[in-house]
C-alpha cells in the first residue's frame, strides 16, 4: 500500500500527463495545456491572481530551456514553488493560533 506521500507524487504524475497529453508534443504542456491545468486544478491560486496574463508569465518562467514547452521537470519547479508559499501560509495561520490561545 503507497503512502500518502507517494500518492501524492503519483498523482502530480498523473495530473501532468492527463494535461500533457491533450495536444501537440506528449510528455509537454504547451501554454494552452499548461492554462487548462491551473484553471482545472489550480483554481484557487488562479483567482487569487489579478493579473490576467498571469499564466503566460508562469509559462515564460517555467520554461526555462525556451522551447516553447513545459516539461515534468519544469512542471514540478511550479508546484514546489506553490507548495512553499502554501506552507508559509500554513506557519502563518499556526502561529496565529497558537498565539490566540
Amino acid at each position: 500500500m503507497p503512502s500518502e506521500l507517494e500518492t501524492a507524487m503519483e498523482s502530480l504524475i498523473v495530473v501532468f500527463h492527463r494535461y500533457a497529453s491533450r495536444e501537440g508534443k506528449t510528455g509537454t504542456l504547451n501554454r494552452r495545456e499548461l492554462r487548462e491545468l491551473m484553471e482545472n486544478e489550480l483554481s484557487n491560486f488562479l483567482k487569487c491572481q489579478k493579473d490576467p496574463a498571469a499564466v503566460d508569465k508562469i509559462m515564460k518562467d517555467l520554461d526555462t530551456n525556451g522551447d516553447g514547452q513545459v516539461d515534468f521537470e519544469e512542471f514540478v519547479s511550479l508546484v514546489v514553488g506553490l507548495s512553499i508559499a502554501c506552507e508559509q501560509c500554513y506557519q502563518m495561520r499556526m502561529k496565529n493560533v497558537t498565539q490566540k490561545k
